[in-house]
């Protein structure tokens, strides 16, 4: 039950129209006994629906959270709060038939604003996510295929009885990637249909990470890789969603370090090990990709350059240009002991340039797919300068623009599916 509550779809589900006629239920049980006030009630929800608005407006205005924020983010918080006013207006002088639904309507109400930002931003699609837990179960790993299994994926049959949709769930328990060095929540895996049949293919493998704050919440993946496969004879890579943050408000900024732990060697080092050992997955560097988004992406493109040896392509989607990028004072400090030169040094752009110039051909073979809004102006410049790096540095790249897309929402689910599409036949698919 509790991973039922945790898992509840927030943005495409039935979640937010319910909450929403619950709030318009409540408004007729405020409104209906005399005496109604209506001149108090107007004033609430005026108040409410500009305060609502004009902190959309000045949150976007100012960058506050680090993207620009939807109109449509307005629109909710405004809806939502004007009922909250409503209700809060008709709490004075209004008697029990009144005050009891009117403070309902006040929660209610916040709720359905939230709710309603959340849909519009629409990345995170559960509680577990808001929170930074997981919402999905331990799984059961397959065993693994016996030798000599096909990993020439075009010559591949699916049986008849292979599932019609894969399967997610939390690495967890015996299932566990080791960390240590780095206190890193569970990982979350993605098994396509063609993972689940008896004596599967060897796959791809895709490991990603999602943005701050965030968790390794495997939705958005999970339904891009899922709809590939239901296109592709059930084949797409196995993805590993991890955490390269141990918090949603910690930021680790991609480094090992005396302050957050050992993040680069957990995913350089422990998670390609532990998929090889217990995954059915291609031991090939060109079958092995890196990914995030947002500061997900920033880690993915900084340890696509420093590790050619273990990934051979990058699916970078609306990444930072550089760890640390939005609080480098801060960064530097905490990360690199105060060394700002060590901090430049290590930008994604600057180590693609050393790595190319200290062993000339080094990224030949390797794929790397930026994405971006295109009315990002704060990520999108330096995705495309990360490109330019890459391409400089001999990587074959490719940038796929969301068109009408900031930072958010399409910038997300647009940069996955077009993205992973490019990616795809560098990954042997």
């Amino acid at each position: 039950m509790i991973y039922g509550i945790l898992g509840l779809e927030l943005i495409d589900g039935p979640v937010v129209p319910v909450v929403g006629l619950v709030a318009l239920a409540l408004l007729v049980l405020v409104v209906l006994p005399r005496p109604r006030h209506p001149l108090r009630l107007a004033v609430g929800a005026v108040a409410g629906a500009a305060v609502g608005a004009g902190a959309a407006i000045v949150f976007d205005a100012t960058r506050t959270f680090g993207i620009g924020i939807p109109q449509q983010a307005g629109v909710w918080a405004g809806v939502g709060l004007a009922l909250a006013g409503a209700g809060v207006a008709a709490l004075w002088g209004g008697g029990r038939r009144r005050t009891v639904p009117a403070a309902l309507l006040v929660v209610v109400s916040v709720l359905l604003g939230a709710l309603g930002v959340n849909r519009a931003i629409d990345v995170t699609h559960n509680l577990a996510a808001i929170i930074g837990v997981q919402a999905v179960p331990p799984i059961a790993l397959p065993a693994l295929t016996t030798a000599g299994a096909a990993s020439d994926l075009s010559s591949w049959t699916p049986p008849a009885d292979m599932p019609a949709h894969g399967e997610v769930g939390a690495l967890s328990d015996d299932a566990r990637i080791p960390s240590p060095g780095f206190e890193a929540r569970d990982a979350s895996i993605y098994l396509p249909p063609a993972a689940l049949v008896k004596d599967p293919p060897k796959l791809p493998l895709l490991v990603f990470m999602m943005g701050q704050p965030g968790s390794p919440e495997p939705t958005q993946i999970a339904r891009t890789l899922d709809a590939y496969a239901a296109q592709h004879r059930g084949l797409a890579p196995i993805a590993i969603v991890a955490d390269q943050l141990t918090g949603p408000t910690v930021d680790p900024a991609c480094h090992d370090s005396e302050r957050f732990g050992a993040v680069s060697s957990y995913f350089n080092v422990e998670i390609p090990a532990f998929a090889k050992a217990r995954l059915n997955v291609i031991d090939a560097v060109s079958a092995r990709a890196i990914g995030g988004y947002s500061n997900g992406g920033s880690c993915a493109v900084l340890w696509a350059a420093q590790h050619p040896d273990v990934w051979g392509g990058l699916l970078d989607v609306s990444g930072n240009e550089f760890p640390g990028s939005e609080t480098v004072a801060a960064t530097t400090a905490a990360v690199f002991g105060g060394d700002s030169a060590a901090f430049e040094a290590a930008k994604p752009a600057a180590v693609m340039a050393a790595q190319a110039a200290a062993h000339p051909g080094l990224f030949d073979g390797h794929t790397a797919v930026f994405t971006l809004g295109s009315d990002d102006d704060l990520y999108g410049p330096g995705q495309n300068r990360n490109a330019d790096a890459a391409r400089a540095a001999g990587f074959t790249v490719q940038v796929v623009t969301i068109p009408g897309a900031g930072h958010v929402g399409a910038a997300l689910d647009q940069g996955l599916v077009q993205g992973f599409a490019v990616l795809a036949p560098a990954m042997g698919l």
